[in-house]
C-alpha cells in the first residue's frame, strides 16, 4: 500500500509528459499538471484506499460498498491527498456515473476500447485480503476490474496482477512470481486462459523488449508490462521506481503499479526514507494496510469459483 502511493506521488510530476521532453526525475518534488505538494498523491491512491477501507469495513468483498466510497471521493473528496476530486478517467467517471443511475455492482463497460488502467492502479488490497486462497486473490481482482472496467484486458490484467501480487504476499520470490511456469494453482491458466495481450506479457515480454516499445501509456496492457519491466530489470524499490516514472505519460499510474508488486516483494522498510516521510496521510494508509494484512489471515473459502 506504501509502495503504491510511494510510486504515485514520484510519478505525478511527470503524468501527462511524453517520453523524452523532460528530464528525468529522482526524487518526490511535486508539480506536474496538477501542481501537487511533495508527496501528494492522484486518483490511483485515492480509490486503493477506498478499495481498501471498504475490504477492512465490511471484512468481505462488496462491489457496491466500493463504488459508493468511490463515488464519495468522485463528489465529495473521500480519502482525496487534497480534500477533492481532481483526477479522474474517463472509463471510470462514466461508470460512476452509471451506478449513480443504477446502482448496480458491476458498472464496467465492456467495450475494448476502454481498457484503461484504472483498475489496475488500485487493485493491491484485493489479492492481499485473499491472500490465503490464490485462486480466490485472482479471481476477486477480476471481480474488482468490472466495478469501472469491465473490459477483457482490464479484468485479465487485474487477475494476473493479482496472483502476483498474491503470491508474493504469502512468501514466494520474485524471480518465482515472475517465471513463466509460475501459476496461482496448478493448471490455472490452462483452465482459465488469459486475454492475448495479457497473456504475451505472462509470458515475459516485459523481459525482453525496452522503450520505446515499453511505453507507459493508459491501457491497461501497457501499463502493466511497463510496471513489470521496472520491477525485472531493477533491484531495489527506488531504482525500479524510478525507471517506471521516467517513461512519463500515464507516470503515477506506472509508478502506482509498480509500486504494488515493489511494496510486496520489498517491504516498506525499503522505500527510502527521505520519500516516505513525504507522503500524504501516510499514518492511513499504514493503519489499512495493517487491517488488511490481519484479515487476510482469516479464511475467506469462496467454495468453487468459476470465471
Amino acid at each position: 500500500m506504501m509502495g503504491l502511493a510511494t510510486g504515485d506521488a514520484l510519478g505525478t510530476t511527470l503524468e501527462f509528459e511524453p517520453p523524452g521532453t523532460f528530464e528525468p526525475i529522482r526524487d518526490i518534488v511535486g508539480g506536474g499538471f496538477f501542481e501537487l505538494k511533495p508527496g501528494q498523491w492522484t486518483d490511483d491512491t485515492s480509490l486503493a484506499l477506498c478499495l481498501a477501507a471498504s475490504l477492512v469495513e465490511k471484512e468481505s468483498f462488496d462491489p457496491v460498498d466500493q463504488l459508493e466510497r468511490y463515488t464519495r471521493w468522485y463528489t465529495d473528496g473521500y480519502m482525496s491527498s487534497t480534500g477533492e476530486c481532481f483526477d479522474i478517467g474517463d472509463t471510470t467517471s462514466h461508470a460512476l456515473e452509471k451506478f449513480q443511475e443504477t446502482h448496480s455492482p458491476y458498472c464496467g463497460p465492456t467495450d475494448i476500447s476502454t481498457s484503461g488502467n484504472g483498475s489496475i492502479m488500485r487493485l493491491a488490497p484485493v489479492p492481499l485480503f485473499f491472500a490465503r486462497d490464490p485462486e480466490a486473490a485472482a479471481y476477486m481482482s477480476a471481480q474488482s476490474s468490472r466495478t469501472t472496467h469491465g473490459s477483457v484486458i482490464s479484468i485479465d490484467a487485474c487477475r494476473y496482477l493479482g496472483s502476483l501480487i498474491a503470491g508474493m504476499a504469502t512468501g514466494m520470490k520474485k524471480d518465482e512470481v515472475l517465471s513463466f511456469q509460475y501459476e496461482p494453482v496448478p493448471g490455472y491458466w490452462r483452465k482459465y486462459p488469459l486475454a492475448d495481450k495479457i497473456e504475451s506479457i505472462r509470458k515475459g515480454s516485459f523481459k525482453t523488449r525496452e522503450p520505446p516499445d515499453i511505453r507507459g501509456s493508459g491501457f491497461a496492457a501497457d501499463s502493466l508490462e511497463a510496471a513489470l519491466w521496472a520491477f525485472y530489470k531493477s533491484t531495489s524499490f527506488e531504482e525500479g521506481c524510478i525507471m517506471a516514472v521516467n517513461l512519463g505519460e500515464d507516470a503515477d499510474t506506472t509508478g502506482a503499479v509498480y509500486g504494488q508488486l515493489a511494496g510486496v516483494c520489498y517491504g516498506a522498510s525499503e522505500i527510502p526514507d527521505g520519500w516516505r516521510s513525504k507522503i500524504t496521510h501516510s499514518d492511513l494508509i499504514e493503519s489499512l494496510a495493517e487491517k488488511l494484512y490481519r484479515l487476510s489471515k482469516t479464511d475467506k473459502s469462496l467454495g468453487c469459483l468459476d470465471m
